[in-house]
């Protein structure tokens, strides 16, 4: 994290966030309104993936708004949620006491969390656009590992880094970010991913790519073993403008073939217990 300019870029994009919490909560993307009717907002992959957490301790890092942190309370976790939005979390803490689900949230930038949590979880989760925001990627993993009881594990679901050397605008696979570029690449914001057409005053965001082999050899390097990696030819998501969206929530390449590229994987990884 040598860049002078990356406290600017981070608060540029919490600045963002704040933003999106509102434009998100009332989208159809999200369904606030039927999550407060007691719809479980987990995808099946995570749900399937994680399994049982009922009377489990789990970690939500970079939770937004905390609807899946509380879709995992809903199944019995018990759970704490972290985001360095303060409006993200400011509405997690409210949709928690407004529906009187037991929780606790914390609001800190998540390379500062060790000095606002001090304790390990079953379960550390995160999922879909997360790392993508984080600049260094082996302290993500260090922070992520260290907050894993002995025996319990990390999950992670997330968009594939491959995927996100393709253009993000073209009707068409076209090549456009280099794999291996380690530089903070800046975006035009044009509304959210959750609502296109939405005002927002941020007009640039900062990213940064990983590739996969950085993040599972963080991982490991963190004291954690892989229990499983998988890709997957669907995304959550609309990813690219051509995917094909089927109506539940799954966005995949249209027509018969092949899918060509992977759009997302799934990482479980295990803290072994203490002999």
């Amino acid at each position: 994290m040598s860049d002078p300019n990356i406290n600017k870029y981070k608060q540029v994009n919490k600045q963002m966030w704040n933003e999106y919490v509102a434009i998100h909560s009332r989208s159809t993307f999200y369904g606030l309104k039927e999550f407060k009717e007691g719809v479980n907002k987990l995808n099946p992959l995570e749900l399937g993936e994680v399994g049982d957490v009922k009377g489990k301790s789990l970690l939500h890092l970079q939770c937004h708004f905390g609807m899946d942190t509380l879709s995992w309370a809903r199944l019995g976790a018990n759970v704490t949620g972290m985001d360095f939005s303060e409006e993200g979390i400011a509405l997690a803490c409210s949709l928690a006491e407004e529906l009187k689900i037991p929780s606790r949230f914390i609001c800190c930038d998540l390379y500062d969390l060790p000095n606002h949590l001090n304790e390990t979880f079953d379960i550390v989760f995160t999922s879909y656009g997360v790392l993508t925001w984080l600049p260094d990627i082996a302290r993500w993993a260090q922070i992520a590992a260290s907050c894993v009881k002995p025996g319990g594990f990390f999950y992670i679901a997330e968009m594939h880094p491959f995927a996100a050397v393709f253009d993000y605008q073209a009707m068409e696979l076209r090549y456009r970010y280099p794999y291996f570029d380690k530089e903070a690449l800046s975006f035009e914001v044009e509304g959210s991913y959750a609502d296109h057409n939405a005002e927002v005053t941020v007009k640039n965001d900062f990213e940064w790519n990983h590739t996969l082999g950085e993040i599972i050899t963080s991982l490991i390097n963190a004291g954690l073993q892989i229990e499983f990696l998988h890709e997957f030819p669907f995304t959550v998501f609309e990813q690219l403008p051509f995917l094909e969206h089927d109506g539940k929530g799954i966005w995949n390449f249209p027509g018969e073939g092949k899918p060509p590229i992977p759009l997302m994987f799934s990482l479980r990884a295990i803290k072994p217990a203490i002999k």
